[in-house]
C-alpha cells in the first residue's frame, strides 16, 4: 500500500521538478550528529541528537511517513562494547498531496537516540561514533532519497551535559499515555478510545498511528468525548491489527504515545467537535480547582502565620471599612500578581523547551537561600526582635494606611506557598499546562485568589470582622506564638539549601542568615533612632553575596533508598522492565522542598505495616526525585496531567495505573495490595 502511493507520488510529481533539486553534492535536508555530553561517564547513558535542518519547502518523514515516504535508517560503526538505541521521533505534522496523506517535519528536527557506554572504560578514552544515515527528502512536486555519512568523537570523563538544547529537543517528544486505551474496528470505521482526563483540554487532536494498516490515512478523524475518555472515528484501513500503536498529538508539538488493545468504545454521545467546545467546561472545572487548592493552602505552616497576623491587623484598625477593602484588594493583587509572575515564567520555560512544572524556582538552591534569609526575618519579626512596616507584621500597618505593606505581604505569602501542591491543585495546575496560554493564566490567577480568598472576605465582610477576637495583650503573646512554624520553616529550607548545595551550601547560608539576625538585632535595639536602619546595608550585601557565591552543583547523590520500602531510582525503561515480569509497582514523586512529600514519607510510607505487605505481594517501588529538576520526570509528569508533586501511582499487572491522593495514609496503601 505504501510502496504504491510512493510510486505514485514519484510519477506525478517528480518528472516536472528537477528545477528544484538541491546542488550536486548537497543534500536537501542537512543531518549532523550532536552529544547531550561529550564526555560521558564510562558504565552510563549519553544521548544523541540526529538534527535534520530542511531546505526552504522541503520536509522529511515521521517514523510512519503515512501513505507515501521512507522513515529514516541509520547503520552505525560503533567502538566495541558501544550500543545505539532506535530512532525517537518527536510529534509529526501532516501534509496532504493530491489525496495522499504524509506524515512529515517542514522545519528542523531532532530524533534522538540513547547510546550505552559500556563500564570499565578509562577516562580520556576516545570513542569514534560513524553511522550512514538514509531517508527521504520531498518538496510538494518532487521526492530525493538522500544519504549523509555523520561522524562525531566523544571522550570519556565525568558525563557533563548540554542539558538546555536537549530538553527542547526531549519537550518536542511524545510523551507516555500512562494507561492502555482500547480500538474496535465495525462498519469499516475505525474507533480508538483514550483515557484522558476531562481536565486536560487538547487542540487540533490527531491521532499518528504507527501500526500500519490500522485506519486510512487520508480520512478525516472525528475527535469527541465521553467524560474523561477521548474518542477518535475515521475510516478503517482495512487490517486487523492485534494491538495499534501511535502517538495522539494533543496540541502543537504535543503528543502522547499510546497502545491500543482490542475492547468495546462507547460512543461519545457528542456531535464532532464536542471536544472542544467540552473545553470551556473543562477550564471551569480546572479554575474551580486551583482556587479550592489556592484556598487550602493558607493552613500551611509558612502561610498561616501571615494571614493570622492581617486578620488580626484589621480586627485592630477597627471600623474604617474603606481601609479594610483596600488592604484586602492590595494582599490579594500582591498575591495574584505573584501567582500570575510564576505562572508566566513556567509557561515561558517550557515555551522554550524546558520541562519544568509548579515550584520551579525552588530547584535551585540559590532561591531556596533567599526564601530562608525572608523566612528568618519574618520569623524574628514575629518573635518581636523589631519591627518592619514594609513586610506588613508590625503595628504601623495595623493602623491602616498600610495598602503598600498589604501588597507585599500577599506577595511574599504566594511566593514562601509555592513549595505546597494540596488537593484540587494537582489537576488544575497539570491542566493548565496544556490550555492555551490565556486559559492557563488564568488558572494561575484562581490559584493567587484562592490563597487571597480568606482575608479579602475578611475585609469586605464586617460581620466577619467582628467574630474575630477583639484586640488586646493577648495579641502580642499570639505574635510571638506564630513565629514558632516561622522558625521551623527557616530550619527546613536550611535542611534543603544543605540536600542541594551540600553542607559548604548550607553553611554559607546559615551564616548569611546570622549576619542578617545580627543586623535586624542591632535595629531593634535602636528602634526609632537615628540612622538606626543602617547595619541593614552591609547585611543586605552579605545575603547577596552569599546567594552569589552559593554553589549551584548538584550536591553528592544520596545514597539508594534507606526507606522500609526499599525503593528504587524511577526511570520509565526500569518501570516497563517491571510491568513486563508482571509485578506490581507503586511509584512516587517527590522533592525536598515539598511539605506534603515529607509528611507523606514520614508518615504512610515510612509504615511498617504497609512495607510488609509491600514485600509480601512483591511490589515493586520506584522513587523520582525531583529536587533539582529532572527533564525526564517532568514529562512523564506531565503525560499524567500534573505539573508537580507529588504524585503517587500504583500498577497493578494486567490493569490501568490507579492515581491515589495527594495526602497519604497507611490504609490506602494497604487496600492496594489486599
Amino acid at each position: 500500500m505504501r510502496a504504491f502511493g510512493l510510486f505514485l507520488f514519484a510519477l506525478l510529481f517528480a518528472a516536472p521538478a528537477l528545477a528544484q533539486l538541491p546542488p550536486a553534492g548537497r543534500n536537501a535536508i542537512a543531518a549532523r550528529l550532536v552529544a547531550e555530553s561529550e564526555a560521558p561517564a564510562a558504565g552510563g547513558t549519553v544521548t544523541l541528537a540526529l538534527v535534520m535542518t530542511p531546505d526552504k519547502d522541503w520536509h522529511g518523514y515521521w517514523k510512519n511517513p503515512g501513505d507515501a515516504g521512507v522513515e529514516t535508517r541509520i547503520a552505525w560503526n560503533l567502538p566495541a562494547g558501544v550500543s545505539a538505541g532506535p530512532l525517537q521521533y518527536p510529534v509529526p505534522g501532516r501534509l496532504l498531496i493530491a489525496g495522499l496523506m504524509n506524515y512529515v517535519y517542514e522545519g528542523r528536527y531532532a530524533q534522538l537516540i540513547a547510546l550505552e557506554i559500556p563500564a570499565g572504560l578509562a577516562p580520556g578514552t576516545r570513542l569514534p561514533l560513524r553511522a550512514k544515515v538514509d531517508y527521504l527528502a520531498c518538496t510538494d512536486e518532487v521526492c530525493v532519497p538522500e544519504t549523509a555519512r555523520v561522524a562525531l568523537d566523544l571522550i570519556v570523563g565525568a558525563g557533563t551535559a548540554r542539558k538546555e538544547e536537549f530538553d527542547r529537543y526531549r519537550a518536542a517528544l511524545p510523551r507516555p499515555l500512562g494507561s492502555e486505551a482500547r480500538f474496535e474496528v465495525a462498519n469499516k470505521r475505525f474507533r480508538l478510545a483514550v483515557p484522558l482526563p476531562a481536565s486536560l483540554a487538547v487542540a487540533d487532536a490527531y491521532f499518528y498511528p504507527v501500526t500500519d494498516g490500522a485506519l486510512a490515512y487520508g480520512a478525516p478523524q472525528t475527535i469527541t468525548r465521553n467524560g474523561d475518555t477521548l474518542i477518535v472515528e475515521t475510516e478503517a484501513g482495512g487490517g486487523t491489527p492485534l494491538s495499534v500503536e501511535g502517538v495522539l498529538a494533543i496540541g502543537k508539538d504535543q503528543g502522547l504515545t499510546l497502545t491500543a488493545r482490542p475492547g468495546t468504545v462507547a460512543s461519545a454521545g457528542a456531535a464532532p467537535g464536542a471536544a472542544r467546545e467540552g473545553g470551556g467546561s473543562a477550564i471551569l472545572l480546572a479554575l474551580a480547582g486551583a482556587v479550592f487548592g489556592g484556598l487550602l493552602l493558607n493552613i500551611m505552616p509558612c502561610v498561616f502565620p501571615i494571614l493570622s497576623l492581617k486578620a488580626l491587623s484589621l480586627a485592630k484598625a477597627g471600623g474604617d471599612e474603606s481601609a479594610a477593602r483596600r488592604e484586602a484588594l492590595a494582599y490579594t493583587a500582591g498575591i495574584v500578581s505573584v501567582c500570575l509572575a510564576l505562572g508566566a515564567a513556567l509557561l515561558a520555560l517550557r515555551a522554550g523547551g524546558a520541562a519544568v512544572g509548579w515550584a520551579f524556582q525552588l530547584q535551585d538552591p540559590r532561591v531556596i537561600l533567599l526564601l530562608l534569609l525572608l523566612v528568618t526575618a519574618i520569623a524574628l519579626n514575629l518573635a518581636g526582635l523589631f519591627e518592619l512596616p514594609a513586610i506588613g507584621l508590625g503595628d504601623r500597618l495595623a493602623q491602616g494606611g498600610g495598602t503598600a505593606g498589604a501588597y507585599w505581604t500577599g506577595a511574599l505569602a504566594a511566593f514562601v506557598a509555592t513549595p505546597c501542591t494540596g488537593p484540587f491543585m494537582a489537576g488544575a495546575l497539570g491542566a493548565a499546562l496544556v490550555l492555551p496560554t490565556a486559559a492557563a493564566l488564568a488558572i494561575f490567577a484562581g490559584l493567587g485568589l484562592g490563597l487571597a480568598l480568606p482575608f479579602l472576605m475578611l475585609g469586605f465582610s464586617p460581620a466577619l470582622r467582628r467574630k474575630l477576637p477583639k484586640p488586646g495583650p493577648w495579641m502580642a503573646r499570639f505574635r510571638r506564638i506564630l513565629s514558632i512554624p516561622m522558625f521551623l520553616t527557616a530550619l527546613g529550607l536550611a535542611w534543603i539549601l544543605g540536600r542541594q548545595a551540600g553542607v559548604d551550601g548550607m553553611t554559607l547560608g546559615l551564616a548569611a542568615a546570622l549576619v542578617v539576625a545580627l543586623a535586624l538585632w542591632w535595629v531593634g535595639r535602636r528602634q526609632g533612632a537615628g540612622r538606626a536602619w543602617l547595619p541593614l546595608a552591609p547585611a543586605m550585601l552579605a545575603g547577596l553575596g552569599a546567594i552569589l557565591l552559593l554553589p549551584t552543583a548538584n550536591a553528592p547523590a544520596a545514597a539508594a533508598s534507606q526507606s522500609l520500602l526499599g525503593a528504587e531510582k524511577f526511570s520509565e525503561s526500569r518501570l516497563a522492565a517491571l510491568q513486563a515480569e508482571g509485578r506490581p509497582v507503586f511509584v512516587y514523586f517527590t522533592a525536598d522542598w515539598c511539605l506534603t512529600c515529607k509528611v507523606n514519607e514520614k508518615g504512610a510510607l515510612a509504615s511498617r505495616a504497609v512495607a510488609t505487605a509491600f514485600a509480601a505481594r512483591k511490589v515493586a517501588v520506584l522513587e523520582g526525585d525531583w529536587t533539582r529538576g529532572d527533564a525526564a520526570i517532568g514529562r512523564f509528569l506531565e503525560g499524567q496531567g500534573r505539573s508537580g508533586v507529588p504524585l503517587y501511582l500504583y500498577y497493578a499487572p494486567g490493569r490501568e495505573p490507579v492515581t491515589l491522593p495527594q495526602l497519604l495514609t497507611a490504609g490506602r496503601l494497604l487496600r492496594l495490595t489486599a
